[in-house]
């Protein structure tokens, strides 16, 4: 361009001829001429158009390939190594790298309408949109992997955050009682993904199977369900933002707490928190003053959905039950038959003949026994010597007084059985009733058994309460008065006379 200028200017201004510019630049004449005629800034042009090696004559065909699959469903579209093999057939005998470039050029060349949004717009009490995504904390000292639930109310932005070790659907259910609870209503209908532990079947269009557990929680609640079109995001873009900001907002940096359960305190208080920030619309407004005119639109709430997961299971002669990894105990006499499992977000419930024989805390180690000891007890009537070296009795956490007396025993000869029938005495009486005669044994260090059942049945026995008012009983007018000889009667008159 500087070249030009002063080509321009030697000619146009100072008169130079072209000749003698030539000669003191070194160009040739016809450049200067150029430069001289034309004001626009150099460039350079083609004369011809570039050659594409060996794609040459391919070009058509290769875009009548692209073209076509444009038309079919995404996950039937051929890939480039596809297109090249079917050229390669077709008489091309250039590289899989050009048929990639001609590509990557027709993709640019397209309308980027996949990056262009319609506005959505969502009516008070209208729909909540929920999704999970995965962070990563410390808890107790451990770094872990989490999933986070995330909910939003479409209209007021209200978000509503928990934390879980997984995506079990247990833990969908447990989530989705918590949010309305949040919430303190329902809204008409959930914007949701198509996770397996909620849909079962996705067609190719809107129509969806939902899980038989996930439906009854929305009939509980009354609420439609609403699943997104695969690989369409922007159908509940508001959770999917959320999730982004949240992960900057609250988890970064990483978060350290005690355990699950501190986190989650600690997310509800942040979430009411969050509450005050403007509205991202009506800016004019926090998202709690739009949420206070929302939740007049919201259904009533009603009693709590019971979210477990049932499941059918066979008690093992060890007394246990097995699920996600971990074995859990019931009672002794229902070993070997099956009973019903229910699985909660945090613990583990069994059934048996439509009451409740066992619960657990729910863990989420791996293959892990959980015992409750007094599960076992009954079995220890056969086999007290149990009592030294079972698995359930190891850590077993007794009151101090049966604890104290546990040791005694088990010092003497027979000892263990003695305890057991201790032990059996709970079943009758109470733990709180054994377990006090125990502390009056310790403390009037008499420890053998008899006197430990002596002082358990002295606290059994009823209080005798003393007559009311005796004062107005009948009284006797004519005392007895007594006459020992009458008791020489009862006997044979021969001992009598003896």
């Amino acid at each position: 361009m500087e070249t030009a200028l002063k080509i321009r200017r030697l000619v146009l201004r100072d008169g130079k001829s072209i000749r003698s510019v030539s000669r003191d630049t070194g160009l040739s004449r016809n450049t200067v001429r150029k430069y001289v005629n034309d004001a626009s800034p150099p460039c350079y042009r083609r004369k011809a158009p570039p050659v594409s090696h060996k794609l040459a004559g391919h070009e058509d065909r290769l875009k009548s390939l692209y073209e076509q699959d444009l038309k079919r469903p995404r996950r039937e579209r051929r890939t480039v190594a596809k297109l090249y093999a079917q050229l390669v057939e077709e008489g091309y005998k250039g590289s899989q790298s050009t048929v990639y470039r001609f590509i990557r050029i027709l993709k640019g060349a397209a309308p980027q309408l996949s990056k262009a949004f319609v506005p959505l717009y969502f009516a008070p009490g209208d729909a909540l949109q929920f999704d999970w995504s995965e962070e990563h904390v410390v808890l107790g000292g451990v770094e872990q992997k989490i999933k986070v639930a995330h909910f939003r109310l479409c209209h007021s932005r209200r978000s509503f955050v928990v934390a879980y070790p997984g995506e079990a659907q247990e833990m969908v259910l447990d989530a989705f009682v918590r949010a309305l609870e949040f919430y303190g209503g329902v809204p008409r209908r959930v914007i949701i993904d198509n996770p397996k532990t909620m849909v079962t079947f996705v067609s190719r269009s809107k129509e969806r199977i939902f899980h038989p557990r996930f439906l009854a929680l929305m009939n509980h609640y009354v609420m439609e369900p609403v699943a997104c079109t695969p690989a369409s995001g922007w159908e509940k873009g508001q959770v999917e933002k959320q999730v982004q900001h949240v992960r900057s907002w609250l988890f970064t940096p990483k978060l350290k707490f005690d355990d699950l359960e501190a986190l989650n305190s600690w997310q509800l208080l942040r979430c009411n928190e969050l509450g005050t920030r403007p509205h991202p619309e009506q800016k004019e407004q926090s998202i709690d003053e739009i949420f206070a005119t929302e939740r007049g639109k919201l259904r009533p709430l009603g009693r709590p959905f019971d979210g477990y997961v049932e499941k059918a299971v066979r008690v093992r002669s060890t007394c246990l039950v097995q699920y996600d990894n971990n074995r859990y105990s019931v009672p002794a006499k229902h070993a070997g038959s099956h009973v019903s499992l229910r699985a909660y977000a945090s613990r583990i419930v069994v059934v048996a003949d439509n009451k409740v024989i066992a619960e657990h805390e729910r863990r989420f180690t791996r293959n892990k026994s959980y015992f409750e000891p007094w599960h076992y007890v009954p079995l220890l009537v056969q086999k007290p010597s149990a009592l030294r070296n079972g698995a359930p009795f190891v850590t077993w956490q007794l009151p101090a007084a049966m604890n104290m007396i546990k040791t005694r025993y088990m010092e003497t000869q027979g000892g263990d059985r003695d305890f057991v029938d201790l032990l059996m005495l709970v079943s009758e009486h109470g733990l709180e009733a054994v377990d006090m005669a125990c502390e009056l044994a310790v403390e009037q260090k008499t420890i053998r058994l008899s006197a430990i059942i002596n002082l358990l049945n002295q606290l059994a026995e009823p209080a005798i309460e003393p007559l009311p008012q005796t004062h107005d009983y009948p009284q006797l007018q004519v005392p007895p008065q007594a006459d020992c000889k009458r008791y020489e009667q009862l006997g044979p008159k021969s001992e009598v006379t003896a």
